[in-house]
């Protein structure tokens, strides 16, 4: 028996920092790449799909979002289980209850909005915790595997939340303990753990049941979500009593958010920091997080600014690190002796330098007018 085990798909989520037009296609893509399931669903000849939390970015959501996302679903063609999470719980104001997502839903999806054992098909079930609030104080998973015995049945849990072994607050009451799932592997009452909530596909434990998928199109920088953009494909050996299971990761996503440090301390790096981002695939795609430490002079940081003014029009986005980033911008000697003016002009240059080079407020806006100056007697300009 094969599945499709997903989680994280957060429809509906916005990035402040993408341009334009840039979040409407971010948007569009990760509608996308859940419709994408089902074509490799086919191929892989999978049974069913089970996402492990946070179907929706939230509760709160245009209709046009949740319309456009069941129909993204309703493509995948074969059953899919969804489990609400921390992002889309089960209260109140739950999506999964509002007259637009009953009336839409499309027969193919599955809502586990039932704490315990859900029947797939003789011989096989899906043992589900979802959250009913975004602040559960126990340990869901935990719950619905008490009591469940070894008895023949191949049953897949479907969770979602933070291990313990991954956390550093280990008193957090919503932890799943790990101890937990591989006693319950142990007793052979489950057979494989399909997690959500870490973004990045991620085995948990020795046993080899356990897994986070990661979400299927990038949410996060590489630096803090290193390997996201996959579903999991699960085989699981129902002919054999011990059900021996085969997890292969199959890339999904077309999104990449790039961080990328680097030291600028003359024109040379400026150089090589404009080569690296051009060679840069699927712009269009790609998020850039950039931290630049450094010295430059005023003509080199007007090479840089315009370097990065050329980027930003390209990539998705082009978001400046602020934490990583350190340019100390000091006017050289003879900077601007070749500007070809004289007087009172030459003489305002000259008390722009001075002012340059001491520090304030009022040194900022010095640099900043020297900059500008540059530019309009076109140096500087990548």
């Amino acid at each position: 028996m094969r599945f499709v085990h997903t989680a994280d798909w957060q429809l509906g989520m916005t990035r402040y920092f993408l341009n334009g037009e840039a979040q409407p296609r971010y948007s569009a893509a990760r509608r996308d790449v859940v419709a994408g399931i089902g074509p490799l669903a086919a191929d892989a000849g999978a049974e069913f799909v089970v996402v492990a939390g946070d179907v929706f970015e939230d509760n709160q959501l245009a209709p046009r979002d949740v319309s456009q996302s069941l129909e993204a679903m309703r493509a995948i063609g074969i059953p899919v289980y969804l489990l609400p999470g921390n992002h889309d719980p089960l209260d109140a104001s739950s999506v999964y209850t509002s007259a637009l997502f009953t009336a839409e839903c499309p027969d193919n999806v599955t809502v586990l909005d039932r704490a315990g054992v859900h029947e797939v098909r003789p011989g096989l079930e899906i043992v589900a915790a979802p959250w009913r609030s975004k602040k559960p104080t126990t340990d869901l998973v935990a719950e619905v595997l008490d009591g469940l015995q070894a008895d023949g049945v191949t049953r897949i849990v479907v969770g979602h939340g933070g291990v313990d072994i991954f956390e550093p607050d280990k008193d957090k009451p919503s932890l799943v303990r790990l101890a937990t799932l591989e006693a319950a592997i142990d007793r052979g009452a489950v057979h494989y753990v399909a997690l959500g909530d870490k973004h990045s596909r991620t085995q948990v434990g020795s046993t080899g049941r356990i897994w986070y998928s990661g979400s299927p199109e990038v949410t996060n920088y590489d630096d803090i979500e290193p390997d996201p953009g996959h579903v999991l494909l699960v085989d699981i050996d129902e002919d054999d009593p011990r059900r021996p299971v085969q997890v292969g990761a199959q890339r999904v996503g077309l999104w990449r958010f790039v961080t990328l440090c680097r030291t600028v301390d003359n024109s040379r790096d400026i150089a090589d920091l404009d080569i690296n981002l051009d060679l840069m695939p699927d712009k269009e795609r790609t998020v850039v997080r950039l931290g630049l430490s450094g010295s430059l002079t005023v003509t080199d940081k007007a090479a840089l600014d315009a370097c990065l003014d050329k980027y930003a029009r390209l990539f998705a986005a082009l978001v400046p690190w602020d934490k990583q980033t350190d340019i100390a911008v000091i006017p050289a000697d003879g900077e601007f002796d070749d500007l070809g003016i004289g007087g009172f002009a030459a003489a305002a240059v000259d008390e722009l330098v001075d002012t340059a080079r001491a520090d304030g407020e009022d040194a900022d806006d010095a640099r900043a007018a020297l900059a500008l100056l540059l530019r309009l007697v076109d140096r500087g300009v990548a």
